[in-house]
């Protein structure tokens, strides 16, 4: 059927079909309108299919190239990236800031040093193989298998930090090392600065000393290394924050096993920050001449007397010139390796080297605390400048004797008490005897306090005692007995119970001194950073003051100012000093009055005082006679030098 509905004639058209060819022609249309044109333009679409194609190649030939890479040229380093490869920060230690005195001469600073150490990472995996590399180790390194198993296993064997198996090495041991150990996975012989301390003069208890870091500070500081050195004593722990320093952080790549590949580029890293600069208010040339004046003192004292504290400070401002404790230790065998040796010695040495005496000894204060009855009894109205009365030589309460140390004669006031040390006038001022009522227990307790005994200061140093203000309270509790007049008598001269440290009995000095002010004793004047600027500095800290009139203590200071202007006085010798001075002399018994304790107390120059300075000897007998020697010439030297 045809488009108008007529079937064909099928059998004449078959011949038709079959005598006819089919060619070009048959299926060609020409447009009236193009006809006479030679030739046809190619379609815009056409142009751009091409392009498209072209640009597929290219994008082809690219990701066939980069897959070539890949797969071929860096088939094994991307099968490790595959495994589980990894980039992880490995600490770098910084240095620690370093100490000086006043003057800028060092007395702590760090010294290059060698230690052998094992990254554990990079260990044997297999325990046999691992074992045989602790014990050839230890061969080469004298150090025991167990202990240096414990000290990986402590790390952890994926740890990619540094664990210190020996430290402080001679260098020609650490070349040695490296040669011996080269080979050996995970094994590295590593500079490492230690400390080096100036621990002449009584130092080391000023300055402490560093140890490789603890697992409890490794638990309470989650920043810190396992192989750095830390404050365990003295500045070195107080300021640790500060001398510490920042550590740095280079990066390296690890399998899946945790094993270091590369480090990477510097670029990438971070440098570690060096600690903080202390800059302490200790004169080290001061400190010298105390220590070695103190030696000849104990030494001198002839009492077999082995020990004693020395300690001066600048009453104006609380800042500590100098503080020495004897005996004393070096505290450079604390750096880098223990010298287990040694430190057993200190330990077992009868003669407590490493207890610092001027901040931890705890004694029976004798006569210095008179100048605290003093203020107290001013200003509480229990005498006045005024007040007079005729001394026995002792006192009798019921069947109990309270003598003098010797018959003072005559009439005595308060200056003249304190000049003499009177003891009886301070008997009367304590419990009263005579027209003097006396103070009584509670407000000596309360003017103890004030004056800041039975707390601590507040020095700049991580360990400090107390010491002892007894009470009745007390008393009943830890004896079980009542408190009598005697206990006040005592207490009043500085006997009985009453416990105090060096540096408190020095810093109520320097409160009489300055005026009425109790500050804060300060061992550090600031903190600078590596490139010298100050950071920080440290004002005076009042703690309290006001506690008693002026009055009341410009007659405590004539008091001692006569002590040594007198020709009766006990702080006589200080006469010869190029400056006025004042001072006040304290022989306290102990053992059952079996022996004594030399102090000796005293600042200078009288009107405008500079240094205030306090001695002890340990067993050394008479105030007078072995103490006060140490601080005169102590005081002939600082006043020989210009400020």
């Amino acid at each position: 059927m045809d488009i108008f509905g007529n079937f064909p004639n099928l059998a004449g058209d078959k011949k038709k079909r079959k005598a006819h060819v089919v060619s070009d022609s048959d299926f060609q249309y020409t447009d009236p309108v193009l006809e006479g044109q030679s030739k046809i333009d190619e379609p815009q679409e056409k142009r751009s299919f091409s392009v498209i194609k072209i640009l597929l190649v290219v994008v082809f030939l690219l990701l066939a190239t980069k897959l070539f890479f890949l797969q071929v040229v860096g088939a094994s380093k991307n099968q490790s990236l595959a495994e589980g490869n990894s980039i992880r920060p490995r600490s770098i230690l910084s240095s620690r800031g370093i100490i000086t005195d006043v003057n800028g001469a060092w007395l702590a600073r760090n010294e290059p040093s060698f230690v052998l150490g094992v990254y554990p990472s990079d260990l044997p995996k297999k325990t046999a193989d691992r074992e045989a590399e602790y014990s050839k180790l230890s061969t080469l390194s004298a150090v025991p298998v167990d202990e240096i198993r414990k000290k990986v296993d402590a790390a952890g064997l994926s740890s990619i930090q540094l664990t210190i198996i020996q430290a402080d090495l001679p260098h020609d041991q650490s070349l040695i090392l490296q040669e011996d150990t080269a080979g050996m996975p995970g094994v590295s012989i590593s500079a490492q600065s230690i400390r080096e301390y100036k621990s002449d003069s009584g130092l080391a208890h000023i300055l402490g000393y560093t140890g490789l870091v603890s697992n409890d500070e490794l638990a309470a500081n989650t920043d810190y290394l396992m192989n750095e050195y830390t404050g365990k004593a003295g500045l070195e722990k107080t300021y640790q924050d500060e001398l510490r320093g920042t550590p740095g952080v280079e990066k390296v790549e690890v399998d899946s096993h945790g094993k270091v590949l590369q480090t990477l580029t510097d670029a990438e890293n971070q440098q570690p920050v060096m600690g903080n600069n202390l800059v302490l208010n200790v004169d080290y040339n001061l400190q010298q001449v105390m220590s070695s004046e103190l030696a000849k003192g104990i030494a001198g004292s002839g009492t077999g007397s082995t020990s004693g504290t020395v300690i001066a400070m600048n009453p104006q401002t609380g800042a500590i010139l100098g503080m020495v404790s004897l005996p004393s230790y070096d505290n450079n065998i604390f750096s880098g390796k223990l010298d287990t040796g040694e430190y057993q010695k200190l330990l077992a040495d009868p003669t407590l080297p490493l207890l610092n005496r001027a901040t931890m000894g705890v004694y029976p204060s004798g006569s210095v605390i008179k100048i605290v009855m003093a203020a107290a009894g001013l200003n509480e109205g229990v005498i006045s400048q005024n007040t007079a009365i005729e001394t026995p030589p002792e006192i009798d309460i019921g069947a109990y004797k309270f003598p003098d140390w010797k018959y003072h004669t005559g009439i005595t006031d308060v200056e003249r008490a304190i000049a003499e040390s009177n003891d009886i006038f301070f008997y009367a001022l304590a419990g009263g005897y005579d027209k003097i009522k006396g103070l009584g227990v509670d407000r000596i307790d309360k003017y103890l306090s004030l004056f800041g005994f039975g707390s601590k200061t507040g020095i700049d140093l991580p360990s400090e005692a107390a010491g002892l203000v007894p009470t009745p309270a007390w008393k009943k509790q830890t004896r079980g007995e009542g408190w009598y007049i005697g206990d006040t008598y005592h207490l009043g001269i500085g006997q009985g119970d009453l416990l105090i440290t060096p540096l408190q009995m020095l810093n109520a000095l320097s409160t009489i001194a300055n005026g009425g002010k109790l500050l804060a004793p300060q061992l550090v004047k600031e903190i600078t950073d590596s490139g010298g600027k100050v950071v920080k500095s440290f004002a005076p800290e009042v703690q309290r003051q006001n506690m008693v009139s002026t009055a009341s203590i410009s007659t405590v200071q004539a008091g001692m100012r006569q002590a040594v202007t007198s020709s009766s006085g006990s702080g006589r010798i200080l006469q010869n000093l190029p400056v006025t001075a004042a001072a006040k002399t304290g022989t306290a018994q102990f053992m059952n009055n079996q022996k004594e304790h030399a102090w000796f107390e005293a600042y200078a120059p009288y009107d405008n005082p500079q240094i205030a300075i306090m001695v002890m000897i340990e067993g050394g007998g008479e105030g007078y006679t072995a103490s006060e020697p140490v601080a005169d010439n102590i005081l002939q030297y600082y006043f020989s030098q210009p400020h």
